[in-house]
């Protein structure tokens, strides 16, 4: 497989002192300075770091893809002892996709919508081997089944709109693969993708690399990845590296407080909202041009010392006996980590009051026609798909409700059914003491629609490119009768931004002024502007980075324990979950399969499925050990569920026929702790946890 020379022995990869920069009308911006890295056959590197480090500027770099604008302007790219920059462009079309290959972060991207998927991949062989359509094929049918994907006659006919985001990535993986590279780059590529997905592709690509050898650059922000996939990690900032060293070392026996900072905001299993809060990093990453003197972290350090900390020359340091462990700190010698305690985002306890929001028995039925001949023999032209089916649950004052699953569960349904975007099939949807299943948007009164509102997932789609930040403010409390007179709704949209801790000046700024933690807060503020009583959050964070995850979470909590709102947060992050809420609801196929409080739901006894999506958790913590549970399938198709137990067909714990012809009894361990199973009781109270902290040496990553 793939016609490259294995045989050399010496590093795959090398970059030295690699100064990387973009020439603009406003001149040279040097995007990446001094990076230096050393990638053996076979192994690992990790690149983390916050959005505009420079992580995937470098992936750039290395296959020679820096565009019109962008230049090497020092330092050395050596790919097998050669320097990419003598090479021609015959040369390195001839390693790209063959030797060096490149998985993105969004796989849509990736591939052409115009091509069968099938021609997409034979196009890898056909144009790098001198090999026949025949053969081809074969490699491509190959390398689909290797990458797990069911069917692959079907997918190689397939255009990439007629597959799901999960396979379409696992079709630019295989793409990658087909040629046997000896080294792949992998920017973000789960980032789009469920846990559990998210698990089966990781281990997928271990598995691939170690059968082939291939050596691996990992760009993410999620350390539990990190941790997962590779052997070494480069912690970026702002263009250079901090801190480099095996991953148990940086992870374990943390040097700088930048690395010490990016932990901080992750909601690792210690974490409390009200005893161990997040800490988010204060601040923000500089632009390249506006980079302090010394160390481009100062301005953000809480070790940050006049006089040596701004002096120029910082270069990394070794840490003594550990070797290849280097880090970019005048006073990391200096820091006792043992007496560091910052202070979170906590907001305290907060008591839960009166039910706002109550479903009971719900259900959302989408009608579809069916023009198949076989449908029309049958005489059975009209089916259901069934989003929701009887969804019953509660929701308090104060209280954060989280709903999770994997993408097709029904979530962003529901959360449409709420708003009014849609109404119920069926059941009943009780919001302050009114049922609203069968009322649309627009027949619910300003009041209505004002104390209810919604945080979408991208804040990018939600903001009027064309009006000010204070005006699309400003038209919410308007609207919803908040205020009337001119001067008071001015000073109540000063008092969101301090609310969501932006500017004041912010008010006359356009959404493109603003990056995507500010333009985030931007919507909660707007979701906030007519007193809502209930929040409905689709995956609010999963666009941002680590330390604006942390600082937008914190913000949620505070606003939400002022105005003692209801949030009904919806998120496949089961750690920030973990973190957040108070009671959790899990979904599969429409239907609720498990919902309690938090510490009940993440504690055996589980429902099934509950087990797998925990055990999917990728979780930045050395000390803690996971049981590994792949759920074998797909997700099945909606318009025609599975009978009994819905989740039967790829239930790890599957009893028998009886799981496949009866619809589940409610098993009850705890009074409102439900799981819909057919185990019987003692099976579920010998459940064994799936996330266990092992015992580990103190270390500045437990403190």
């Amino acid at each position: 497989m793939g016609s490259q020379d294995h045989s050399y022995d010496g590093p795959i990869l090398e970059c030295r002192d690699l100064c990387i920069s973009y020439f603009t009308r406003a001149g040279e911006i040097p995007a990446v300075i001094d990076f230096n890295m050393t990638l053996n056959q076979g192994g690992s590197i990790g690149l983390v770091g916050e959005s505009g480090c420079g992580k995937s500027t470098v992936a750039m770099a290395i296959m020679r893809y820096l565009g019109g604008n962008g230049a090497i302007v020092r330092g050395q790219v050596l790919y097998k002892g050669r320097d990419m920059a003598s090479l021609s462009e015959e040369e390195l079309r001839q390693l790209r996709g063959n030797e060096i290959a490149m998985v993105y972060q969004e796989p849509m991207a990736a591939l052409n919508p115009s091509m069968t998927l099938g021609r997409q991949l034979m196009e890898v062989p056909l144009c790098h081997e001198k090999i026949s359509e025949a053969e081809a094929r074969k490699r491509a049918m190959q390398i689909l089944a290797d990458v797990n994907l069911p069917d692959p006659e079907r997918v190689m006919a397939a255009y990439p709109h007629q597959i799901s985001g999960g396979q379409q990535q696992r079709v630019v993986i295989a793409m990658a693969l087909l040629s046997n590279p000896s080294l792949l780059l992998l920017d973000e590529p789960t980032t789009a993708l469920d846990v559990t997905v998210e698990a089966g592709i990781i281990e997928l690509i271990g598995q691939i690399a170690k059968k082939f050898s291939t050596s691996m650059v990992y760009i993410s922000h999620n350390l539990g990845l990190i941790l997962e996939t590779c052997d070494r990690v480069n912690v970026m900032y702002s263009g250079v590296v901090v801190e480099s060293g095996t991953v148990t070392e940086v992870f374990d026996q943390m040097r700088h407080p930048y690395t010490k900072g990016l932990f901080g905001c992750i909601p690792l299993p210690g974490a409390d909202k009200s005893a161990r809060p997040l800490v988010p990093i204060r601040g923000q990453l500089p632009l390249p041009h506006q980079r302090p003197p010394g160390c481009y972290f100062a301005p953000r350090c809480d070790f940050f010392k006049q006089g040596l900390c701004d002096l120029e020359d910082l270069h990394m340091t070794s840490v003594p006996n550990q070797p290849g462990h280097d880090v970019r700190c005048r006073r990391w010698q200096e820091i006792d980590w043992s007496t560091y305690k910052p202070v979170g985002v906590g907001v305290g306890e907060v008591q839960a009051g009166e039910v706002v929001l109550s479903l009971n028995k719900m259900k959302k039925y989408y009608e579809i026609t069916d023009n198949s001949i076989a449908a029309m023999i049958r005489g059975k032209r009209v089916r259901y798909v069934k989003a929701n089916e009887s969804i019953s649950l509660e929701a308090r004052a104060s209280e954060t409700v989280a709903i999770v699953g994997e993408s097709g569960c029904g979530k962003s349904t529901f959360a449409k059914v709420l708003m009014g975007l849609e109404t119920a099939t069926d059941g009943e949807v009780m919001f302050n003491g009114k049922d609203i299943s069968q009322e649309q948007v627009q027949k619910r009164s300003a009041d209505q629609v004002g104390s209810m509102q919604m945080i979408f997932q991208n804040p990018f789609d939600t903001l009027n490119p064309s009006h000010s930040v204070g005006s699309q403010l400003a038209r919410v409390i308007r609207k919803f009768g908040v205020e009337t007179d001119g001067d008071k709704i001015e000073q109540r949209v000063m008092e969101l931004l301090d609310l969501v801790k932006l500017p004041r000046d912010f008010a006359r700024r356009r959404p493109r002024q603003l990056s995507g933690g500010q333009k985030q807060r931007v919507g909660i503020a707007r979701a906030f502007a007519g007193n809502p009583s209930t929040v409905v959050a689709d995956e609010p964070v999963s666009a941002l980075d680590v330390s604006v995850q942390a600082a937008v979470t914190g913000l949620l909590m505070d606003i939400q324990k002022t105005y003692r709102t209801t949030l009904i947060f919806i998120s496949h992050d089961l750690s920030l979950v973990r973190y957040l809420a108070d009671r959790v609801v899990v979904m599969y196929l429409g239907r609720i399969v498990e919902q309690g409080t938090t510490d009940e739901v993440f504690a055996p006894p589980y429902h099934p499925y509950t087990e797998a999506l925990l055990s999917a958790v990728p979780i930045a913590d050395t000390s803690v050990e996971r049981t590994r549970i792949i759920l074998e399938g797909n997700l099945p198709s909606v318009t025609n569920p599975p009978s009994g137990c819905v989740f039967n067909t790829r239930c790890q714990r599957k009893i028998g026929a009886i799981c496949e012809t009866e619809v589940p009894p409610i098993f009850e361990p705890s009074e409102g702790h439900r799981i819909a199973c057919h185990l019987s009781r003692e099976e579920m109270l010998a459940m064994k946890p799936v996330i266990s902290l092992a015992a580990t040496p103190e270390s500045p990553a437990a403190e």
